[in-house]
């Protein structure tokens, strides 16, 4: 029996990431997406209560492959794939591929990983991958097979995921795979909020960041600064 495999992400069905991320997928089982009709980004796992979720087939570039877009969150999203689309429910759900780090502190607000959480909470194994806000896909082209490949079967604790990043640099700069790294205590980002005063009287408030380059030994923040991919468990706080 071929392995069933719910894919999704936050930047929306129509994003490069999950395009690739199904691609590569369906060496290893039937595939289908659920994913937002479009971006959702930090909403980290909130899900939709006071409101219906519509979803309905899409066309996807990917032959094989059964794509549905959703009005609903990242965590909608796998709700609905994994209790309504998916006969039987899905072996495995990846999420991803995300257009920029989930990694640090920072992860907590991820909708990339707030969905392989909602997937985890499912009972189903999960995986999730991120790489840089980059043009270069050079670095996730050359390891995402293999290191798909090789987590599949590897076990997880009580509401834990696999988390990938690829670093943001080239193939070819790229140094190899760092694992059982630690989720850095460090915030990827240094920000704070810029201030308008609008004429109605209000207040506008737009966050901006600077990226910080330190982190502690073993982390996967560190990892991405040293050009490694980075692949560690994150647990959810409910895992016991």
């Amino acid at each position: 029996m071929n392995r069933k495999i719910l894919i999704t992400n936050d930047d929306g069905i129509d994003a490069d990431g999950i395009i690739r991320l199904a691609r590569c997928a369906r060496e290893f089982g039937d595939v289908w997406v659920v994913a937002p009709d479009s971006q959702r980004s930090a909403m980290s796992h909130s899900i939709t209560l006071r409101h219906p979720i519509e979803a309905w087939e899409v066309d996807f570039p990917v032959a094989g492959v059964k794509a549905y877009a959703c009005t609903g969150t990242p965590a909608d999203c796998v709700r609905i794939g994994v209790r309504n689309i998916v006969p039987g429910k899905p072996n495995h759900v990846f999420s991803g591929i995300n257009y920029g780090y989930n990694m640090a502190s920072d992860i907590q607000y991820s909708a990339t990983a707030g969905a392989a959480f909602e997937a985890a909470f499912q009972k189903v194994h999960t995986i999730a991958f991120s790489e840089n806000f980059d043009p270069d896909h050079s670095v996730a082209d050359k390891y995402l097979r293999e290191i798909m490949a090789e987590l599949l079967d590897k076990p997880l604790g009580n509401n834990q995921i696999w988390n990938v990043n690829f670093p943001g640099c080239n193939a070819a700069e790229c140094k190899g795979i760092l694992r059982d790294r630690t989720v850095s205590v460090s915030d990827f980002y240094d920000d704070h909020y810029d201030e308008t005063m609008l004429e109605n009287g209000r207040t506008s408030y737009m966050v901006v960041g600077v990226r910080r380059y330190e982190a502690e030994e073993g982390s996967d923040l560190r990892a991405i600064l040293d050009n490694y991919v980075s692949i560690g468990k994150v647990s959810n706080i409910c895992s016991v």
